[in-house]
C-alpha cells in the first residue's frame, strides 16, 4: 500500500528547459549563420577652385561672405598692390618716350637742319667755283712758262679738295631732306611695341587685383581678412562647385561586383531622411598599395584591395552638401 501511494517523478519542467534550450540554439544559429546585409558608408564630394592673384598685394575689400552663392562674372574681392600701380605709370612714360623717338625718326631732319645742311652746301660750291677759274688761270700761266709746275699742283690740289668737300656737302644735304633711315623707322616702332608690350603685362597684373567668379558655386572658406597681406598664388577663398557633386564609396574587391561603371544603385542619405536616391556609377579605381606590400595570406586566402567608387546623382538631389554621408546597403 506504502509503494502505491509514492508520486511519480514529474518530467515536464526539465523537458520544457530542454525544448527552450533547443529553440534558443536554434534561433541562434539561424541568426548566426543567415546572411547578413552589408551597409557601405560613403562621402560627399564636390568640386571645388581656389580664388587666387599673381601679384602679392592688400586685401581691400570682401565682397561675399562664407555660404554665400555666386555665379560667374560675380565680384568676389578687391586687392590693393601700389607696387603694380608704379609699374603702371613707368610703363605709360615709356610708351610716351618710344612715341616720341618713333615720330623724330619718321618726321626726319627738322628744317633747321635742312637749312644749315643747303647752306654749307652752297659754301661748298662757290668755293669750287672759285679753285676751278684759279686753276684755270693757273694752267694757262703754265703754258705760257710764267709759274712752275709745282704751282700749278698745289692749285689742282685746291681745286680737287674743294670738289670732294661740295660732294659730301650735297651728300648731307641730301641725308636731311630724305630723314632718317629705314631700319631706324623699324627700330624706333620696335621700341613703340615694346613699350606697349609692357603696359599690357601691368595692365594683366591690375586686372589680378580684381578677382570675380569664373564658374557658378557656393563660397566655402575664406582664408584671409580684410587688411591682411596675400602673397603670389596664395589662396583666398575656395568655391564649390556644386553642380559637379559626386559620392565616394571604398568598396572591398569581393563586392566589387555589385559595381559597374554605368550602372545605378540607390542609397540613402541620412542627413536628408530615410528616402532613396539613385546614384549612377561613373567611376573605379584602386586605392594602390603601399611598395612594400606583399601577401600575407596562405592556403589559397588572399588580401582584399579596396576599391574608389564614385557615383553621380541621377537626378540633383536638393539640400544634400558635401560632407554628407551617404549608405548603400547590400
Amino acid at each position: 500500500m506504502k509503494a502505491k501511494n509514492e508520486k511519480k517523478p514529474n518530467i515536464l519542467p526539465p523537458l520544457l528547459i530542454f525544448m527552450a534550450v533547443v529553440a534558443l540554439v536554434a534561433a541562434g544559429s539561424y541568426f548566426a549563420f543567415r546572411k547578413q546585409t552589408e551597409t557601405i558608408q560613403g562621402q560627399v564630394e564636390v568640386t571645388e577652385y581656389r580664388v587666387s592673384s599673381k601679384v602679392p598685394s592688400r586685401v581691400l575689400q570682401l565682397h561675399v561672405h562664407e555660404g554665400d552663392t555666386v555665379h560667374t562674372g560675380d565680384l568676389l574681392v578687391t586687392l590693393e598692390a601700389p607696387e603694380v600701380e608704379a609699374k603702371r605709370e613707368q610703363a605709360d612714360a615709356a610708351i610716351d618716350a618710344a612715341r616720341a623717338l618713333e615720330d623724330k625718326a619718321e618726321a626726319g631732319a627738322r628744317e633747321e637742319q635742312i637749312r644749315a645742311a643747303r647752306e654749307l652746301w652752297n659754301k661748298a660750291k662757290i668755293q669750287v667755283d672759285i679753285l676751278q677759274k684759279s686753276y684755270t688761270r693757273i694752267e694757262n700761266l703754265y703754258q705760257e712758262g710764267v709759274v712752275t709746275g709745282q704751282r700749278r699742283d698745289e692749285v689742282k690740289a685746291q681745286y680737287d679738295a674743294a670738289q670732294a668737300d661740295e660732294r659730301a656737302a650735297r651728300s648731307q644735304y641730301d641725308m636731311a631732306l630724305a630723314g632718317a633711315q629705314r631700319q631706324d623707322r623699324e627700330a624706333a616702332a620696335a621700341q613703340v611695341r615694346r613699350a606697349q608690350g609692357a603696359a599690357h603685362e601691368v595692365g594683366a597684373y591690375q586686372r589680378e587685383t580684381v578677382l570675380r567668379a569664373t564658374q557658378d558655386g557656393e563660397v566655402t572658406e575664406i582664408f584671409p581678412s580684410v587688411g591682411e597681406l596675400v602673397g603670389t598664388g596664395a589662396p583666398i577663398m575656395n568655391v564649390a562647385v556644386m553642380q559637379d557633386i559626386w559620392v565616394t564609396f571604398n568598396v572591398r574587391e569581393d563586392r566589387l561586383q555589385h559595381f559597374a561603371v554605368g550602372k545605378v544603385v540607390e542609397a540613402t542619405v541620412p542627413a536628408l531622411g530615410d528616402k532613396t536616391y539613385n546614384f549612377a556609377v561613373y567611376y573605379i579605381k584602386d586605392l594602390g598599395s603601399y611598395a612594400v606590400w606583399k601577401a600575407t595570406k596562405t592556403m589559397g586566402q588572399y588580401d582584399m584591395k579596396t576599391f574608389e567608387v564614385r557615383c553621380r546623382p541621377v537626378k540633383p538631389i536638393p539640400g544634400m552638401k558635401p560632407g554628407m554621408s551617404v549608405l548603400l546597403k547590400q
